[in-house]
């Protein structure tokens, strides 16, 4: 059963589909209860969460950037919590190879043939801890895994078990013994989660929830929420959320607008067009809506776009932030009404 009904954010005569807002309405229930899960331990970090259950919903990856022991490694591992899926903690180091993250071929001696064993990137949720430890090389094993869903290996493919959701991690301040991300790593990255200090009224509620947990016993009272086949079908939700072809234009404006700035030298890509479009269907699923609104491509704009571009030099010495030149983007272009 269809039914036409009008709004006041740019989603006027809308046919909405009863079926399909039922199961947004069902996606948003289990946000919320995955938000209420992880909640038990992190304290504030409400957009980090969201960000990272979009990266989920979409097919796509996610870079925490902050300082240490502002919980980016505990946030990864209390969303895992939450999904009743595979889950594996890979720390970047220096001496890691390639093999130590996508596998090995062992030899084995009773059938005299080779057997391939696979590494810990084989499961659903893989959190990579200072992913900028490692070299270029080992980085680079994570570009076919990321990009296809797959592994290949003396000839051989072996495709990744659904979902298959990276979350790294890196220290923006620390960089001796760092390896810097180049930016075709990075472009394959869905967002840049760049996170703050917890306010005083925060840091003060960490404090006194942990008071008497030094062993952070509460993570173990996080439940799972969602299933791989519930993930699934909360991924087939949001592709059906609806954006009208002025907010795919706005998008396009928005992207192209980077190519033909002065304070950008290089601009984004096509990728990023694609991953605004779809991170803002994910929002508005998360918002319990079935249609996209021109601030849905705002809240995801930043974090999309952060990672993908390079200020000029000028801009780079006067200490000019990549969110300062977004955000003066966003100003620029027109909304659409």
């Amino acid at each position: 059963m269809e039914a036409t009904t009008e709004t006041n954010d740019g989603a006027e005569n809308i046919v909405k589909d009863t079926r399909l807002e039922k199961e947004i309405f069902e996606l948003h229930e289990a946000t919320i209860l995955i938000k209420k899960e992880i909640g038990k331990v992190i304290v504030g970090q409400d957009k980090m969460v969201d960000l990272m259950l979009i990266g989920l919903l979409t097919g796509g990856h996610v870079l925490l950037e902050g300082v240490p022991g502002i919980a980016k490694t505990l946030s990864a591992k209390m969303l895992a919590k939450t999904l009743s899926v595979g889950f594996s903690r890979i720390q970047f180091t220096p001496d890691l190879m390639p093999s130590d993250v996508i596998g090995t071929s062992v030899f084995n001696m009773k059938t005299s043939d080779f057997t391939f064993k696979q590494g810990p990137i084989f499961s659903n949720v893989i959190l990579i801890d200072e992913i900028n430890r490692s070299p270029a090389k080992t980085q680079a094993a994570l570009f076919e895994a990321m990009e296809e869903k797959q592994v290949s290996v003396d000839g051989t493919t072996y495709p990744l078990a659904f979902p298959f959701f990276i979350i790294a991690t890196q220290n923006p301040v620390e960089q001796e013994g760092t390896y810097k991300l180049p930016e075709a790593q990075l472009d394959r990255f869905l967002f840049k989660i760049k996170l703050q200090y917890p306010t005083l009224a925060e840091e003060q509620q960490i404090l006194r929830r942990f008071k008497e947990d030094f062993d952070s016993r509460l993570s173990a009272d996080v439940k799972p929420v969602l299933s791989a086949a519930k993930i699934k079908s909360c991924k087939e939700i949001v592709e059906k959320v609806y954006i009208k072809d002025e907010l795919i234009d706005y998008i396009a404006k928005l992207v192209c607008e980077t190519r033909n700035n002065g304070d950008i030298f290089l601009g984004a890509s096509t990728r990023a067009s694609l991953a605004i479009m779809k991170a803002s269907k994910a929002i508005a699923a998360l918002s319990g809506r079935s249609f996209v609104t021109p601030d849905d491509i705002r809240f995801v704009a930043g974090p999309v776009l952060n990672h993908r571009i390079i200020l000029s030099s000028d801009r780079e010495l006067e200490g000019i932030q990549e969110e300062d030149v977004i955000n003066a983007l966003i100003q620029k272009i027109e909304v659409p009404r």
